[in-house]
C-alpha cells in the first residue's frame, strides 16, 4: 500500500481518488474519461489544485463553510494541543473546551442557555426534532408532534432532515420518509405565490397560519426555518415576515427552531442570521462556520425554559433527553470553535462582511444593469444570489444547464469558483450564489464580479 506522494506529483493520488473515493453531489460517470479536481493547498481565500492552478473561492469551502478563511495556523495549533491533553470522551463527561465554547456562544446569543454537542448540521436538527417529539410525548399525550418546515429551505441530508427539507430533487428517490413533517409556502416575494399583494411578507407569514389550522394547532409542536434560505435560492425575508411568524408560534404554542447552519457565525453580518430579524428561537442549530471547517461540529442550542423540560420529574427514567451524538464527545470542534470564534471578534470580520456585503450588492446591481438574465439580486452581507431569467417580464427562469455553464465559465476562464442552486426544484434551479470568506476584500469582490460579467457574456453569445 503507497501512503506516500511525490509533492510536486499527484497524478497516484489522482488515481487514488478516482479508483476509491465516491464524492458528494457528483456523477462519477465522467470520471472514466476525465479526472476529478483534488484541492491540494488553501491559503486566505485562495486554493490550489493538482495542476498547481489558483481559484479565488467565492463560495467558502462549496458549501459556505470556511468562514474566516484558509491556512489559519493558530486554529490548527488549538485543536493540535487540545487533541495531544485529551482528544475524546463521550459527552455524557464535560470537557475544558465543550464547557468554554458554550460559554463564548451563550454570550451571543441572548435568551438561549444550553448547547448539545453533535457533528454535522443535518444532526443538530435531528436533535432538534427529537426535542420536540419527546416534549409532544411527555406534555402532549403524544399529539402535538408535527413539525412544519417551508418550502426552498434544506436542513439536512438524513432521512429525516430531508423529510423536513423543501427541496423535491434532493429528496427524490429516498422515501418514504417518516410521517410528521408538514410544509408551509416559501417567501420569496420575487414569485409571489399570491400575485400582486400588498404585505407579501404578512401574506406570506399567514400561509403558514392557514396550515397550521388545517392540520390543527394541537397536534404541530414545532416549526424549523432558515433565517435566510440559503441552498433555495438565497432569499431573503419580506418585511413583516418574521414578526408575524413569531406571533403564530406563540399563539399556538409552537417550538421555533431557527436553522443557521449556513447563516451562522457571521456570515450575515451579525453572528447570527435570526438576530437582524427580532426573533426570540426556542431552538438555533448551527454547524459549517462554528469552526470554520477546521474540525467537525455542530450545534443545538435551547433556552432555558426547553432545557428544564427534561428535568422535571427526575424519578422516570425516561424523562430526560436520552440522545447522544459519538462524535458531539470530540475535543477537537470546541477548541477550533473557540478560536475561530477568537479570529472573528479581534480582527473584527463581522463588520467587514457587513461592509464588504452592502459592496458586493451594489456590485451586483450594477451588473444586473448591464445582464438583462439577471431577473433578481438579494442577500445580506457576504451571502447573496442572484436568479437568472429569460425574461424580466415574465421571469422565466433560465434551465439548469445554462446556470451550470455559468459557473463553468467562470472556474475555467478566470479561475473563480462560484456556486448555484442545483438538482434542488425542477425548473427553478437558475441562482447563482456567492459566500467568499469574511475576510474578503474589495479587491476580491471585484475579481469575483469581473469572473461573472465575462461568464454571462460569454454564456449568452
Amino acid at each position: 500500500m503507497n501512503l506516500q506522494h511525490n509533492p510536486n506529483d499527484y497524478s497516484a493520488v489522482v488515481e487514488a481518488d478516482k479508483a476509491n473515493v465516491w464524492h458528494h453531489l457528483v456523477q462519477h460517470k465522467k470520471f472514466e474519461t476525465v479526472d476529478p479536481l483534488i484541492i491540494i493547498e488553501g491559503k486566505g481565500m485562495r486554493v490550489w489544485n493538482q495542476a498547481g492552478r489558483e481559484h479565488l473561492d467565492a463560495v467558502s469551502g462549496g458549501v459556505w463553510t470556511v468562514n474566516v478563511g484558509y491556512g489559519r495556523e493558530s486554529i490548527a495549533n488549538a485543536v493540535r494541543d487540545q487533541l495531544l491533553k485529551m482528544n475524546y470522551f463521550a459527552g455524557a463527561m464535560g470537557t475544558v473546551p465543550g464547557a468554554l465554547f458554550a460559554e463564548k456562544l451563550i454570550s451571543k446569543m441572548p435568551g438561549m442557555s444550553r448547547v448539545y454537542y453533535s457533528n454535522s448540521g443535518s444532526e443538530a436538527n435531528e436533535k432538534a426534532y427529537k426535542i420536540v417529539r419527546q416534549i409532544a410525548n411527555t406534555k402532549y399525550d403524544g399529539k402535538k408532534y408535527k413539525i412544519l418546515f417551508r418550502e426552498r429551505d434544506y436542513h439536512g441530508t438524513t432521512i429525516a432532515t430531508l423529510a423536513s427539507g423543501g427541496h423535491t430533487q434532493r429528496k427524490a428517490l429516498y422515501g418514504p420518509f417518516p410521517d410528521g413533517f408538514v410544509e408551509v409556502p416559501h417567501c420569496l416575494e420575487y414569485r409571489s405565490q399570491w400575485g400582486d399583494v400588498d404585505d407579501y411578507g404578512i401574506r406570506a407569514a399567514n400561509a403558514i397560519e392557514e396550515v397550521i389550522l388545517r392540520e390543527g394547532p394541537e397536534t404541530v409542536g414545532g416549526i424549523v426555518l432558515e433565517p435566510i434560505t440559503a441552498g433555495g435560492g438565497v432569499i431573503t425575508p419580506p418585511k413583516g415576515y418574521w414578526e408575524r411568524v413569531q406571533e403564530i408560534c406563540k399563539k399556538y404554542d409552537i417550538l421555533l427552531i431557527i436553522d443557521e447552519v449556513v447563516c451562522g457565525m457571521g456570515r450575515t453580518g451579525k453572528w447570527f442570521g435570526y438576530q437582524h430579524y427580532g426573533i426570540e428561537p426556542d431552538m438555533v442549530t448551527m454547524a459549517k462556520g462554528v469552526a470554520s471547517g477546521y474540525a467537525a461540529i455542530s450545534c443545538t442550542v435551547t433556552t432555558e425554559r426547553v432545557f428544564n423540560m427534561f428535568k422535571e420529574n427526575a424519578d422516570d427514567p425516561l424523562s430526560y433527553f436520552r440522545d447522544i451524538s459519538t462524535f458531539g464527545g470530540c475535543t477537537a470542534g470546541p477548541a477550533a470553535a473557540l478560536e475561530n470564534m477568537r479570529i472573528l471578534e479581534e480582527e473584527k470580520l463581522l463588520e467587514n462582511c457587513t461592509a464588504m456585503g452592502e459592496y458586493m450588492m451594489e456590485k451586483f446591481h450594477g451588473l444586473k444593469a448591464g445582464h438583462a438574465i439577471i431577473g433578481d439580486v438579494r442577500g445580506k452581507g457576504l451571502f447573496t444570489g442572484l436568479e437568472l431569467v429569460k425574461d424580466r417580464d415574465t421571469k422565466e427562469p433560465v434551465e439548469e444547464a445554462t446556470a451550470q455553464k455559468v459557473v463553468a465559465a467562470c472556474a475555467a476562464d478566470d479561475a473563480v469558483l462560484i456556486g448555484v442552486t442545483n438538482r434542488s426544484f425542477p425548473g427553478f434551479n437558475n441562482t447563482l450564489t456567492f459566500s467568499p470568506a469574511l475576510i474578503a476584500t474589495k479587491s476580491d469582490i471585484d475579481e469575483i464580479v469581473a469572473a461573472v460579467d465575462r461568464a454571462l457574456t460569454k454564456v449568452i453569445a
